[in-house]
């Protein structure tokens, strides 16, 4: 979904606390070198229903280009913007354990479209960080506005992409 002066709007995959990509411990996400972003804490009790397990959603509308259980990439429609959610830290360790595939590589997906359902409690259980960042692949520094900065719902805007 672009507004009107073409900015992709990103919206939030999970809900939690949005807070600067810096604070993920990670460098690959906390120095943007896949790209600028948020991340996205989730919140004690922001588990979800069934055994703590929530759905992580489309920030986008797109094509899902890229889907492992613990990560995706959304297309835009105009082929220009991926969007990469990452579910947890380290999460690629856990070999899929926790996590379960709603949709498939492929798929066209609008904002809000369930991708993953996961548990935040379980991947922290496991000893890994369940911050979520949403990055704008390949974007430059600047071309993020309307910053998300504290308690973000599900769907909420994240960020707009320039």
């Amino acid at each position: 979904m672009s507004d009107v002066t073409g900015a992709l709007r990103v919206l939030s995959p999970v809900p939690g606390t949005a807070l600067p990509l810096a604070t993920v411990p990670d460098p690959v996400f906390s120095q943007a070198m896949v790209g600028p972003g948020v991340a996205v804490h989730p919140e004690p009790g922001q588990e979800g229903g069934q055994e703590g397990r929530q759905e992580a959603v489309a920030p986008i509308a797109g094509t899902l280009v890229k889907l492992h259980p613990h990560a995706f990439v959304v297309l835009s429609p105009d082929q220009r913007r991926g969007v990469l959610v990452h579910l947890g830290i380290d999460t690629v360790q856990l070999a899929g354990e926790g996590f379960t595939l709603l949709a498939a590589e492929g798929d066209t997906v609008e904002a809000g479209t369930p991708v993953i359902r996961w548990s935040p409690g379980s991947v922290a259980a496991h000893g890994k960080p369940s911050v979520v960042p949403v990055v704008a692949l390949d974007a430059q520094p600047g071309a993020l506005g309307d910053v998300a900065d504290g308690g973000v719902d599900l769907g909420d805007l994240l960020f707009t992409w320039e």
